[in-house]
């Protein structure tokens, strides 16, 4: 089996998809809500995550 090396960056953006995937399909009715609340969701992650990126780096400086 091949092994996957992924960033830290790489690993939360994919983390980030999964997750929005699967609040989409649990907490809405229709496919276009579940879709629209997936990329929601997916937008708000990759933000935070730069978000977060950024207060850690000021932090460390």
């Amino acid at each position: 089996m091949p092994k996957i090396a992924l960033s830290h960056i790489e690993a939360a953006a994919l983390f980030a998809l999964f997750a929005s995937i699967v609040l989409g399909v649990v907490s809405k009715r229709n496919d276009r809500d579940r879709l629209r609340y997936g990329l929601y969701c997916f937008g708000y992650f990759i933000v935070a995550l730069f978000g977060l990126g950024w207060l850690m780096y000021l932090g460390h400086r």
